[in-house]
């Protein structure tokens, strides 16, 4: 056992003093590492959580208008069809005809 000239083994208290706080120190950087990179994990989860959003959003819209184009090409007598002629101008057939 290492021991000072008092003889009551404070040179080895003192390295032992000295490791534990060397010890907490890359306890406390890793615990800061690991705390970011779970953040991190978070914002990227959350980011994928929204384009899936987005894409069901898209997906949804797109079964919806094959589901209306579906119905205007069985011939259903609620709907009426509509041609773009340019810009901001639309053409409708068929609304002043009765079915």
């Amino acid at each position: 056992m290492i021991t000072s000239a008092t003889g009551n083994g404070s040179a080895l208290r003192a390295i032992g003093v000295l490791l534990g706080a060397v010890a907490t120190s890359i306890a406390v950087a890793v615990t800061a590492v690991l705390a970011v990179m779970f953040a991190a994990t978070l914002v990227v989860i959350g980011f994928m959580g929204a384009a899936l959003l987005g894409l069901t959003a898209f997906a949804l819209r797109a079964r919806r208008t094959g589901a209306a184009r579906a119905a205007a090409a069985t011939g259903d007598p609620t709907l009426i069809e509509a041609r773009n002629t340019g810009g901001h101008s639309w053409v409708a057939y068929g609304w002043n005809e009765r079915r």
